[in-house]
């Protein structure tokens, strides 16, 4: 894939997570990068999600960057995030985080995301934690980032909101829409205040593996549904 056709779907990527209402202004952030590059594509900070062209975005290097020179034009915590991940995964291309209300919000208990619903069984086993510890604007989080992610493609973090990525653009949306309605469920489920049902581990564990094999290439179907819905 060429960096002009990446950058034309990180801008898409920007305006679908706009449409389904799970943006937060101008302070979360989507990423990209064409494979094995040592640099990255962001949008700038300030910007909204739903006004994000493909020209907008801009190369960020994965290291040598001067951060205290950037603060008007890089997101700090942005920069920290994705390229201390893409630096530590080489298997990932693309990074969303996100503060949708209901991800903090289940971040924010103990218990964590809860096999309750389908949604949330196709993280089964598969989510990482990273304990809260201010914003993350310096690169000492760096580490602790990438190390809490682990071998996962999907963590929570505390009191925060939510890292998920992928091999492409399209299968880390797929884990961010599934993550966002199994957040969104969960809250739901427990303000009912009964008895909660939960399958046994060895049904979970059989779903898991039938949700993430379901189809290849995971998001690249809904990624088609949702570009025909949200067009540059």
């Amino acid at each position: 894939m060429t960096d002009t056709q990446l950058k034309h779907d990180l801008a898409l990527a920007y305006r679908i997570i706009a449409h389904l209402k799970m943006d937060d202004h101008t302070y979360t952030h989507i990423s990209a990068r064409p494979s094995d590059a040592d640099y990255f594509y962001m949008a700038p900070f300030g910007l909204s999600f739903c006004e994000v062209n493909a020209d907008d975005l801009i190369q960020v290097p994965l290291s040598g960057m001067d951060m205290a020179n950037k603060r008007d034009k890089y997101n700090i915590t942005g920069y920290i995030i994705h390229g201390s991940i893409y630096n530590a995964r080489s298997d990932i291309n693309s990074i969303v985080h996100l503060h949708t209300h209901e991800i903090v919000a289940v971040s924010s208990i103990s218990e964590g995301l809860m096999p309750i619903n389908q949604w949330a069984m196709h993280f089964y086993n598969n989510v990482s934690y990273s304990e809260y510890d201010s914003l993350v604007m310096h690169h000492e989080s760096s580490d602790k980032i990438a190390s809490d992610l682990g071998i996962n493609k999907v963590m929570l973090l505390r009191n925060h909101g939510s890292v998920t990525c992928g091999t492409d653009i399209q299968e880390a949306m797929f884990y961010t829409y599934h993550l966002h309605q199994a957040c969104k469920a969960q809250i739901q489920t427990l303000s009912m205040g009964r008895e909660l049902v939960i399958p046994p581990n060895e049904v979970l564990k059989k779903t898991v593996q039938d949700l993430l094999s379901f189809e290849d290439n995971l998001g690249h179907r809904d990624w088609k549904a949702w570009i025909r819905i949200v067009k540059l």
